[in-house]
């Protein structure tokens, strides 16, 4: 290569290199015009343009399990139309100063008209011919129930049962072959497993959500009495006022629970929802079909969680169990030689971790029923057979529908006491409706026959027609009251 080819490669590469720089160069006096952001200049701020040369690849959401794909349309096309919509109306009473009216104001503003209230919650169609089960909350009080058919059907609805304790009421429509579920073994329910919740949030028919079981064995305390029995499916699928007593399925379609309560600061979905679970319900309505009641075994014991606390204080070989404080005398655990101090750690072969889920265990069973209890005394193991007992104190089933309905007539939750009958609770019935009666009133006799006992009050009333009148008193108030009414 001679020197003129050599200097004239020199050339073409010094060009190469020069029209880099000057490209490079303009690049950047080009950023600097279209962002303002000159050396120099602080009263700029920098500008952040982001830009696609080309569309996004966009795709659905999908859930995946080891199966593959997760897919909820089957689960709520077999859900839906087994779950209702229930509208409970109720009238209400004019409250208590309403009723303290002198009688020359009765007479200036003219009777007290009592308001009707409508509520709205939801049902699960447990068989063909129009058995409904629900919360004991959704109608409670109400003195006409009506129930909406996924296919907009409407049928008048009357109570069949209810059982407070664990907040379930059976209710029954006149229809025929209707849709149900088939109702899954809730003790197979595991945390982290898909659910849809099924019902009718804020009226809006026909809603299904979907999450995951977040626990189980829950107690949340809403239910507010000693004997009541809450051991609760947790959940994350979204639960609002009028999914209670719907549905809550398996991937499956099957019931595992039935949708009662949500833990909230605002009052709707804050990501934690309750069911009962479908072993507890199932036997609560089998109870009430059948007795009118639930017939409840116990086990007569005083109980409390055991945890790290308690081992500690208590000396105990175990961090977790139900430890037994006292014993009821006489009662079932006593009889079978359970001792306080001792820790129960399984029932009939399934663990016990926390109170909840021994009375869950235990309320799955009747008076007169074995179970079979292993506890932990002193370290060493012991299985002791229990024959439960009902709240009584004996091994009988508790009594006949005719005496239920004279209850649910009368609209009243009862408790004996000293002296007669006390009234804990007013429901709809013919004390709300015919008087101006008020919980806490002790009833001693009725139509001059002395009253004892509950049932003294369903004996003298069973079968009653016409007026009947009430005697007894109020605590703290000297006095003693009558209130008439007719059956």
């Amino acid at each position: 290569m001679d020197n003129s080819q050599s200097k004239s490669l020199k050339v073409k590469e010094m060009k190469r290199y020069l029209g880099v720089f000057l490209a490079a160069v303009f690049g950047v006096l080009v950023t600097l015009a279209l962002t303002g952001n000159f050396p120099g200049d602080k009263s700029k701020k920098s500008v952040l343009r982001v830009e696609h040369s080309s569309p996004l690849q966009v795709s659905s959401a999908r859930y995946g399990t080891a199966d593959g794909l997760l897919d909820f349309t089957e689960s709520a096309e077999i859900a839906m139309p087994a779950v209702v919509h229930i509208k409970s109306t109720s009238t209400r009473r004019p409250t208590s100063q309403q009723n303290q009216m002198p009688d020359l104001f009765r007479e200036f503003f003219g009777p007290q008209t009592q308001r009707p209230s409508v509520g709205s919650g939801s049902g699960v169609i447990l068989t063909d011919d129009g058995y409904i089960v629900t919360n004991n909350h959704v109608i409670d009080n109400a003195d006409g129930i009506e129930v909406i058919l996924n296919d907009n059907r409407s049928f008048e609805a009357k109570v069949v049962g209810v059982d407070p304790l664990t907040d379930m009421a059976v209710i029954k429509i006149e229809a025929e072959d209707l849709p149900t579920l088939a109702i899954a073994n809730s003790d197979n329910v595991k945390v982290g497993q898909w659910v849809l919740a099924v019902g009718n949030p804020f009226s809006l028919n026909s809603t299904a959500t979907a999450g995951i079981v977040s626990a189980v064995g829950r107690n949340i305390n809403i239910l507010r009495d000693q004997a009541a029995i809450e051991s609760f499916i947790q959940t994350d699928a979204a639960i609002n006022p009028g999914n209670s007593g719907g549905a809550l399925v398996n991937l499956d379609g099957q019931l595992v629970g039935i949708n009662t309560a949500i833990a909230s600061p605002t009052g709707s979905y804050s990501g934690y929802g309750f069911a009962v679970p479908s072993n507890l319900m199932r036997k609560v309505v089998e109870d009430l079909m059948e007795f009118g009641q639930v017939q409840r075994g116990y086990l007569g014991v005083m109980i409390r969680n055991v945890d790290a606390s308690l081992a500690e204080e208590k000396d105990l070989e175990v961090t977790s169990g139900v430890y037994v404080s006292e014993l009821v005398p006489n009662g079932a655990a006593a009889e079978a030689g359970v001792k306080a101090g001792d820790v129960i750690r399984s029932v009939d072969g399934r663990n016990v971790r926390t109170s909840p889920e021994l009375q869950a265990a235990i309320g799955m069973h009747r008076p007169g029923d074995e179970v079979e209890l292993i506890v932990d005394r002193d370290g060493s193991e012991k299985t002791l057979s229990i024959t439960l007992k009902n709240g009584t104190g004996n091994t009988e089933l508790v009594a006949a529908a005719d005496n239920a309905e004279v209850m649910q007539k009368l609209g009243a939750e009862l408790a004996e006491v000293e002296g007669g009958v006390k009234i804990n609770k007013l429901l709809a019935g013919k004390l709300s409706q015919q008087t101006d009666i008020r919980e806490g009133f002790v009833i001693k006799r009725i139509n001059d026959e002395e009253v004892k006992s509950i049932a003294d009050v369903e004996r003298i009333l069973n079968n009653r027609k016409g007026g009947v009148m009430l005697e007894g008193s109020y605590e703290n108030y000297p006095g003693t009251y009558y209130y008439a009414f007719g059956m």
